[in-house]
């Protein structure tokens, strides 16, 4: 990579790292101080939920707002709400003030990652796209994995140290974006196709996205609380967490590779029997056992793959003139997914205990495995012609991020991958 392109990409990207290293933990954060406080499981997902509705009506929206105000405006704002909502936290505890707090910080989230991510996207062409988004992804999943791993020490401080540390980390992030040598990107809006128009292209994708959102949120949300229930101290908790965004940092690329040079159904297949096998193990493990933190890394990669296989295959299906809608729409349906996730799980641990969490995961990950297999014997899967990318679900800028020259020349030369029926793109607005 040219020192010119490193010193455009430089700025945006030391930007998403100081930010994910304190919002990176705040999940964790806020899911143990509602379980010390003695909330139930109904109702700390309820305010898990509110920061996953906020990253779905930020992915819907935000993009107008960075249009009229333009990227370092809006990644500062973006910021200092960041910034405010944590430290109001760590302010005031009320339930449902945390829950207005958390969806007003997933809607500035997922605008920072709009704002970064179509920063890279106009940093260079699209030949080394997928080198931006893997210092992207390297970016924001190694903050998430320091960021965890330290919540123990930085929890030793004080009560509030963490919120403190986190809105002090957020407003530091602003720094390198307004200091350091920039582009001045351009975001254009693009309408996602509808998940009628999805469920007619890529049934498979749709129902893979869709299904990766509900265990990722599941994580996110609810195996803090469930780590804690179990007798683990805050510490320990982050290392397990820890854990489980190593694996999914690890294991993207090889299985990536594998499901480029396999068949993608029979990759979403074995990913979603793993994650079921997996869930059920972890229910039968005693809580001290020291196959855990495997069986955690195992499990973070396999849910945390099942996005990028299921829109690979997706875009198999695609005809080139969709494929940026169509991911965006896949975007916006995990976010669906996710913002369902805690709402749908918690009651099942408040039934049935902190194991419910991971009976949960068996349950959905089966109802994919089902689904998988009904598609696979309706119809044969094509030869893929979209190489794989990694991929993190952020917002629809990232559709674009990740649409490269490759792709899109690899779905014209095989129209052939492509439904007859399938809707044509919307046409861009103004």
């Amino acid at each position: 990579m040219s020192p010119r392109l490193l010193a455009q990409a430089l700025a945006p990207l030391l930007g998403l790292f100081i930010i994910a290293l304190g919002n990176g933990f705040m999940s964790s954060l806020t899911t143990l101080q509602l379980g010390t406080a003695g909330e139930s499981a109904t109702m700390i997902g309820i305010v898990s939920s509110a920061y996953f509705i906020g990253l779905t009506l930020g992915a819907l929206f935000n993009d107008r707002l960075i249009l009229r105000i333009g990227h370092i405006r809006a990644y500062t704002s973006f910021a200092s709400l960041i910034a405010a909502t944590i430290l109001l936290q760590g302010l005031c505890y009320d339930t449902t003030w945390w829950s207005v707090l958390r969806l007003i910080n997933g809607w500035a989230a997922v605008g920072v990652f709009l704002v970064i991510e179509s920063w890279l996207l106009m940093a260079g062409d699209a030949k080394i796209r997928g080198r931006l988004l893997a210092l992207y992804m390297i970016a924001f999943y190694g903050a998430g994995v320091i960021a965890q791993a330290a919540l123990g020490e930085i929890s030793g401080w004080g009560g509030t140290s963490p919120f403190m540390v986190a809105g002090m980390l957020a407003t530091l992030s602003v720094l390198p974006v307004v200091i350091l040598p920039q582009v001045s990107p351009r975001l254009d809006q693009v309408e996602p196709l509808k998940p009628r128009q999805l469920l007619g292209i890529a049934p498979t994708g749709l129902v893979g996205c869709f299904g990766s959102g509900v265990a990722i949120a599941g994580i996110y949300a609810l195996l803090p609380l469930y780590l804690q229930r179990i007798g683990l101290d805050v510490g320990e908790v982050g290392t397990m967490m820890a854990w489980v965004i190593l694996g999914a940092m690890l294991l993207q690329y090889p299985v990536g590779r594998w499901s480029d040079r396999k068949d993608r159904q029979d990759v979403l297949i074995t990913l979603a029997a793993l994650c079921t096998v997996l869930s059920v193990v972890i229910a039968f493990l005693p809580s001290d056992s020291v196959a855990l933190p495997a069986m955690l890394f195992l499990l973070g990669g396999g849910v945390f793959a099942l996005y990028p296989v299921a829109v690979s295959s997706a875009a198999d299906r695609a005809p080139s003139d969709a494929l940026v809608p169509m991911i965006q729409g896949l975007l916006l349906i995990n976010s669906l997914g996710s913002a369902m996730a805690p709402l749908a799980i918690s009651p099942v641990m408040t039934s049935y205990g902190e194991i419910g969490l991971f009976w949960a995961f068996a349950v959905i990950n089966l109802a994919m495995v089902s689904f998988f297999l009904w598609r696979r014997g309706k119809r044969p899967a094509p030869e893929h012609p979209a190489p794989f990318a990694p991929t993190a679900t952020f917002s629809p800028s990232g559709a674009e991020l990740r649409v490269t020259e490759e792709l899109m020349h690899a779905v014209e030369e095989h129209p052939s991958m492509a439904e007859t029926q399938a809707p044509a793109a919307p046409a861009e607005r103004a």
